[in-house]
């Protein structure tokens, strides 16, 4: 593509170049925890082996600036338009080495040349991951508003248009490649009463089932959850039980989404991501990080250990062989106050480091801890791991990958951020807004 920053600024060559200057410190801190782990029963390469293959999916909306309902505060370079997103993801991808996919969200990203669309990601070396319908905002030109619910609605009409644009979504989205749909609606109520609590699940049951029907054989349906807001009484898809029993009254083709932020305060998480491995229905996660609510904060900001005991059930679930799981990770977030491109390159390696930690948990002496109910021993193996420090595993992965070994620090010293001030004129946009 003429033109594109991604593409001049960061380059195969100065990777490379950045690279040399750290390789021979990051060999010696590789070989020194290789040793180490060793000692322990540890093959080094394979941990990293496995960290190298761990991918997730970029957010669309990630790479712009995010805001909160008070105000929003835009930063040079802003992409405009999806082409200018996946621009900066391509960025993301090269650095990084992990977030390979984009998951997009309509109307947000919507295009008049999918065509187009595909051939700039093909071209950038970027594919599509589940893509995201939006019926908690009105759109211009739109028949019929969300004010009151959407796929729960109690005008048909309504729901009609909800389910219209969700199996849009997935047209869209096999044009493209994607092989997933991620439903999440804003629907419920304000005020007890507002709302017929049964009925308004029963009406998303029949909606979904619509959805669900459109869906191609190799596709999945993404059932989100959300404890509240928009709507601050009751939400209709309020938490993993209302989402896995819609999964499992819809079909084999509809799975549970995890968001880590969707969730009361102090809810034990990692408890609920046992329970959907269980069930069979756990299709994956929204990763983001929060302190009060659903901050959408970077992953692993505030709470790294709860996303190291998330992946722990993950690799527990993969160490006693459970079948068919086949899991979406894609990140979710906004950024604020920090440059969008960084954030979503920290996260990404969050998410690796809690993978790494986590493989490094002796499953055999837990079991046996846990067998023999010694809640100490068993609490200091899982933290014996958490404590390691796997930043060589994380930065040979990038490198053995062709990506930075300082990811963060090759991108600032790229001038790409700059170059994008200068190429994208600014939005001026100053009022509220989520993403």
């Amino acid at each position: 593509m003429t033109g594109n920053p991604a593409a001049t600024f960061i380059q195969a060559r100065a990777i490379e170049q950045a690279n040399a200057r750290l390789q021979a410190d990051l060999e010696q801190d590789y070989q020194r925890l290789g040793e180490l782990l060793t000692r322990n029963g540890i093959e080094i390469d394979s941990v990293t082996n496995a960290v190298a293959a761990f991918e997730v999916a970029i957010p669309s909306w990630g790479v712009g600036t995010g805001g909160t309902r008070f105000a929003r505060f835009p930063q040079p370079g802003e992409p405009r338009s999806v082409f200018e997103k996946l621009e900066d993801c391509s960025v993301i991808q090269r650095l990084t080495g992990a977030t390979p996919r984009v998951s997009l969200h309509f109307p947000w990203d919507q295009t008049g040349d999918i065509a187009g669309l595909k051939a700039c990601a093909d071209e950038l070396k970027l594919g599509f991951d589940a893509v995201n319908s939006n019926t908690f905002q009105d759109r211009p030109g739109q028949t019929q508003s969300y004010k009151f619910g959407s796929l729960t609605h109690t005008d048909p009409a309504v729901r009609e248009q909800a389910i219209a644009h969700n199996i849009e979504c997935i047209k869209i989205g096999a044009q493209l490649g994607s092989k997933a749909l991620t439903l999440w609606i804003g629907d419920g109520a304000n005020f007890p009463g507002q709302q017929n609590l049964a009925r308004a699940y029963e009406r998303y049951l029949e909606s979904a089932a619509k959805i669900y029907a459109a869906l191609p054989s190799d596709w999945r349906l993404l059932i989100e959850h959300k404890m509240y807001e928009p709507a601050f009484y009751a939400t209709v898809i309020q938490d993993w039980g209302s989402s896995l029993m819609a999964a499992q009254t819809l079909g084999p083709k509809a799975f549970c989404l995890v968001d880590l932020g969707h969730h009361a305060p102090n809810v034990n998480i990692e408890m609920i991501v046992s329970r959907l491995v269980h069930a069979r229905r756990l299709g994956g996660f929204h990763f983001n990080d929060s302190k009060y609510g659903d901050d959408d904060l970077d992953a692993g900001s505030i709470d790294p250990y709860r996303l190291f005991l998330i992946f722990n059930e993950l690799v527990d679930a993969q160490w006693r062989k459970t079948p068919d799981l086949a899991l979406a990770h894609m990140l979710d977030q906004s950024h604020n106050v920090t440059d969008p491109v960084e954030s979503l390159m920290s996260s990404a390696i969050e998410l690796q480091r809690a993978y790494a930690q986590s493989l490094l948990v002796d499953r055999r002496t837990l079991d046996e801890y846990q067998q023999d109910n010694d809640a100490l021993m068993a609490s200091h193996t899982l933290k014996r791991a958490f404590t390691t420090d796997v930043q060589p595993i994380l930065a040979m992965a990038r490198m053995r990958r062709g990506a930075a070994i300082d990811p963060i620090g090759t991108y600032r010293s790229s001038g790409y951020r700059a170059a994008c001030a200068a190429r994208r004129p600014a939005n001026l946009s100053f009022g509220g807004g989520i993403v």
